[in-house]
């Protein structure tokens, strides 16, 4: 498979944004019993900020993407999202490094992020990419483990 590049969303992106984010997320609605929050984001107002970015070039399906905000210290992953389609072709993979390298290119040694705790299958996946648990904090209706990974 072509590596696809990954770019900074579009306006014309904002409903594949949305499908993409809706499908990866819409497995946990049940199992965590509530709406998880990515999929209730304003994404048109995400991709305007400059905080999504997506596979594929102008004009190519979106397999993936990840939204990100930068703080003063760290760059904060609020989401990523891979279709179901695309599950196990290396482009979760390729968000990730591609998050480590933004965060770089932005003079920022930290990325943080969280995941519901009913989603275990994060919780493997995020310590293979360097991520490290900080805590467990329950946010309104949410269960979340926090993380952060260190950039040397």
């Amino acid at each position: 498979m072509e590596r696809e590049q990954i770019r900074p969303a579009s306006a014309a992106d904002v409903p594949a944004v949305k499908a993409v984010t809706d499908a990866a997320y819409r497995p946990y609605v049940e199992r965590i019993g509530v709406v998880p929050q990515p999929m209730e984001a304003d994404h048109a107002a995400d991709v305007a900020e400059g905080k999504v970015f997506v596979t594929g070039g102008p004009g190519r399906e979106v397999a993936g993407l990840v939204v990100v905000e930068a703080h003063a210290d760290h760059l904060f992953l609020d989401s990523i999202a891979v279709h179901p389609d695309a599950h196990g072709t290396g482009v979760g993979r390729r968000l990730l490094r591609f998050v480590d390298a933004h965060a770089r290119a932005l003079g920022l040694t930290e990325v943080r992020l969280y995941t519901n705790a009913m989603m275990w299958e994060n919780q493997k996946i995020y310590p293979k990419y360097g991520y490290e648990v900080v805590e467990r904090r329950v946010d309104g209706p949410y269960d979340r483990v926090h993380y952060r990974k260190r950039l040397i």
